[in-house]
């Protein structure tokens, strides 16, 4: 454990001994590591514990503050100063600065994941899961670049996350593609057809088509309405997995909804529900009782067709989910799946499904320039294409845009922001702050000053004393990154690492532009500031790569 946790450690088990409280009641009781630069008069640990507890205990809240304060004692806490009406705020010791960068420096990344003792989970995340009827559109690449960095944050911290693409590839919608897809082969061979009124009308099939006739020649004509939407589907799925790898997102599971049907799957589901009495019929089809589970109404899973509905299959996937003993489910959805998401959910009941169901829904992004809401390209129909975006701005400006704003809130993708290089662009800005990292540490050799290559606390602290407040901030915020990333794994908001790059930039930009870093009539402090620019620079090469951005070597 670091400073940090020993601390809460600590403090917790005092309150459970003072106090005699339950363990449920000492976990609400946080202590949160000051690293705002408004908050710093506040102390480097602040809590509102007093305040919490107050009511519980029946005392006064200051009262009970400046008792703590003066019971609880811990070896790197300094002093302890009770604010307003009963704040705690607590003051570090120098030598916990010198203890948080020694650690750091001696464990690598290792240092930012969660401690060995914590349970670890096998997370499902299935995300974009675009039906392969057309290319990706603006909005595939926010639910991506959720879905990407959560799994990758979860795989940091010590859990295993499956990253999975469920392909729709059965039912009507590989039927309307069939049709749409034989009628551009036809236009591209000279015969006078139209698309379906309900069928797909963007341009992308035409490009496709006049490949396929040159394919298959003589013998397009002899090609099924069948063959055709599956040759689509196919070059289709193709065309998704290329778009996102250049994006920067390689899926661990390509999951065929087709299978499902094929192998017995979705009847041996219904089975299950029928036995527990969800399933039930009228007007000759098959209904699950989804409103016992909080739906607005029940759900057809076998028309009076015959056909199967998207909701049949979703049985059987979740199932099978299940059966690969995934201990956590991840769904991550388009804002307009609200409803989608009860129902999923009113399934993960009715079939007694352990593992937990969480879907992420995200809102809508519009792409902006000049000011105004635009349509990039018209070669997709009515969409803007997320080939086009990366094309536009690059995959590093399109990621971070994506994420930089909590899910739940509408994305508006500034492009003319997008493509300035200048410290307005988020991105640039992030990446500029590595960049001149690696730039400090290029020109220290050349003017007599080298970083020193020690991991002993005792040199450490030599070389660090006196810190200055700045140096404080820069080793909290560095820490606290373990934190962060340890909450993400439970609440999912990777936005907040998006967040944190920025917050962590502007600090070392500001420290940069108040501190000589390389002043040669001062080579110790010189010397010692070198030591924390590594440091800082090995959290921006983390950060950068669990984004999934470029880390460049000039600017």
């Amino acid at each position: 454990m670091n400073v940090i946790e020993q601390i809460k450690q600590t403090f917790k088990l005092y309150l459970e001994k003072t106090f005699d409280l339950d363990k449920k009641t000492i976990e609400n009781c946080n202590l949160e590591l000051n690293v705002d630069p408004a908050k710093q008069q506040f102390g480097d640990i602040s809590t509102n514990v007093a305040m919490i507890l107050a009511k519980k205990l029946k005392q006064d809240p200051r009262d009970l503050a400046l008792q703590i304060a003066k019971d609880f004692s811990h070896d790197n806490v300094e002093k302890i100063e009770v604010a307003g009406p009963g704040f705690l705020n607590l003051y570090l010791k120098p030598e916990s600065f010198h203890s948080m960068i020694s650690q750091m420096i001696s464990s690598g990344d290792n240092f930012f994941k969660i401690s060995e003792n914590f349970s670890k989970k096998r997370f499902n995340i299935e995300f974009v899961s675009a039906n392969p009827t057309g290319p990706l559109h603006l909005g595939h690449g926010r639910g991506g670049i959720i879905g990407d960095v959560l799994g990758n944050i979860l795989n940091f911290v010590g859990h295993h996350a499956t990253k999975e693409f469920y392909i729709n590839d059965a039912g009507a919608q590989i039927q309307k593609l069939g049709k749409s897809f034989k009628a551009r082969c036809e236009q591209s061979a000279g015969i006078d057809t139209k698309i379906p009124e309900d069928g797909y009308q963007g341009e992308y099939l035409i490009d496709l088509a006049k490949h396929a006739i040159s394919e298959f020649g003589p013998n397009f004509a002899k090609k099924s309405q069948e063959e055709l939407g599956q040759y689509a589907k196919e070059k289709m799925l193709m065309q998704l997995e290329k778009t996102l790898s250049d994006y920067g997102i390689t899926f661990d599971v390509w999951f065929s909804e087709k299978s499902l049907h094929e192998s017995g799957s979705i009847q041996a589901a219904f089975d299950i529900l029928e036995k527990k009495g969800y399933l039930y019929e009228k007007d000759h089809a098959l209904w699950f009782k989804s409103t016992q589970f909080g739906d607005d109404k029940d759900r057809v899973v076998r028309k009076s067709s015959g056909d199967l509905t998207y909701v049949a299959s979703d049985i059987a996937y979740m199932e099978n989910k299940v059966e690969r003993r995934f201990d956590y489910m991840i769904m991550i959805l388009g804002h307009d799946h609200h409803s989608y998401s009860v129902r999923l959910e009113g399934l993960r009941q009715a079939l007694d499904i352990k593992a937990p169901l969480h879907v992420i829904l995200y809102q809508l992004v519009k792409m902006k320039t000049s000011g105004q809401m635009v349509r990039m390209s018209k070669r997709a129909g009515n969409i803007v294409t997320l080939k086009e975006i990366i094309d536009e701005v690059g995959v590093d400006v399109a990621r971070f845009f994506y994420l930089n704003r909590k899910a739940d809130a509408q994305l508006e993708f500034d492009l003319d922001l997008a493509l300035k290089k200048t410290e307005e662009n988020p991105v640039y800005y992030a990446q500029y702050a590595y960049v001149r990292t690696g730039s400090i540490l290029e020109k220290a050799p050349n003017i007599g000053m080298n970083v020193p290559n020690t991991k002993d606390q005792k040199s450490l602290a030599k070389l660090l004393s006196p810190l200055g407040e700045s140096e404080k901030f820069l080793i909290k915020k560095m820490v606290s990154l373990k934190q962060l990333l340890e909450n993400i794994s439970i609440n999912f908001h990777t936005h907040l690492l998006a967040y944190y790059v920025l917050e962590l930039a502007h600090a070392f930009h500001s420290y940069y532009s108040k501190n000589r870093v390389l002043d040669e009539k001062n080579k110790e402090k010189s010397v010692a500031r070198l030591l924390l620019i590594t440091q800082l620079r090995e959290v921006f090469v983390l950060t950068l790569k669990i984004l999934g951005i470029s880390r460049p070597a000039r600017m």
